[in-house]
């Protein structure tokens, strides 16, 4: 089965795209069943790139095995490991030119048929459009489609400051035009756990037309113990514990100093860096950012500490940012002089 494209100008429901997955030893069964429901899908206009984060011939054979002749399914192959933040972009750097759209997918979760057909349309008005998801174990994905079944994510539309401290753009949920990939390419970088590709990307999305929630439950969100993210409320007891097993991952050891840099990096580094790169893309290619973005661009980028604060007890006080991660931006705020 061949993908060729073939879209009028400017209508996204009939149009050719890209499907990023990125995978990493990959349970089959999950894998497969995941596979194929993409491979179900209704639109069924677009090209499937696997990107493997080590090691490719297996996931090769379970994609022969999952999809059969099907060529719309292409893996691509690397030895070396990158994480997924860094797999994701090696896959979005080969989506072909003529794609109009891009969808990200994670390699153990379950697409509903219609979830391509639901969102693609939405594109004509804005430049990434998310769905909602039902958060289940594999055992109910498998077995049971009522939506009732399991808990929701409740991604919701917030202004570009609320977006900077808190992310509602799940990857594997969304969809986006193909010039949000253009300004997002190459991706920042930092060694720390908050460093998300789908965060930077959504950013992105604010600076070419916008990020828009549909509250439709489009795919079942699988949780289990080999998740890289999973979807879970965060407590203080937990924070403290995973700042020790984050600090000796990417600083090496548990040194005070090292402490300090993974806190600046998790709570302000991360969505400095995210600030100052799109601000300096934007400035580059003359394209003058929409007042709440400038605004939260420029606050974030050289965070000075009273506007910085506004910022965040506007969003808790809205209800978009809890208020652990006002405490845990604040936190490597205080910390900057320290650990940047």
């Amino acid at each position: 089965m061949s993908a060729a494209p073939r879209a009028a100008a400017g209508a996204y429901a009939a149009s050719f795209g890209a499907i990023a997955l990125a995978a990493y030893k990959p349970d089959e069964p999950m894998f497969a069943r995941q596979l194929q429901s993409i491979q179900a899908q209704t639109h069924t206009q677009f090209v499937c790139l696997i990107s493997v984060d080590g090691n490719p011939e297996p996931v090769r054979a379970m994609v022969r095995r999952a999809c059969g002749q099907d060529d719309r399914f292409r893996v691509l192959g690397y030895e070396n490991r990158l994480g997924f933040h860094h797999n994701f972009e090696r896959a979005l750097k080969e989506v072909p030119a003529e794609a109009r759209w891009v969808a990200l997918s994670d390699q153990d979760d379950y697409w509903y048929s219609e979830k391509l057909s639901t969102l693609l349309p939405q594109l004509d008005e804005t430049a990434l459009v998310t769905g909602q998801a039902r958060v289940v174990s594999p055992e109910i994905s498998a077995t049971d489609r009522d939506p009732t079944k399991g808990n929701l994510t409740d991604r919701r539309s917030v202004g570009a400051a609320d977006l900077i401290a808190n992310n509602q753009v799940t990857g594997s949920l969304c969809v986006f035009r193909r010039e949000v990939l253009n300004l997002a390419l190459p991706f920042p970088s930092m060694p720390t756990p908050a460093q998300y590709h789908d965060h930077w990307i959504g950013i992105c999305a604010l600076a070419v037309g916008g990020v828009k929630v549909q509250n439709l439950v489009l795919q079942d969100y699988i949780q289990h113990g080999g998740n890289v993210v999973g979807e879970s409320r965060q407590r203080l007891l937990s924070s403290i514990r995973n700042t020790f097993r984050f600090v000796r991952r990417y600083e090496g050891n548990a040194s005070p100093r090292s402490i300090c840099r993974i806190i600046y990096k998790t709570g302000l580094g991360w969505r400095q860096l995210m600030a100052q790169t799109l601000r300096d893309r934007l400035a580059l290619r003359g394209i003058p950012p929409l007042d709440g973005l400038e605004h939260a661009l420029a606050v974030y980028s050289r965070p000075h500490c009273a506007a910085l604060i506004r910022l965040l007890i506007r969003g808790m006080r809205g209800g978009n940012v809890p208020p652990m991660r006002v405490l845990e931006i604040l936190m490597g705020a205080a910390l900057r002089r320290w650990g940047s």
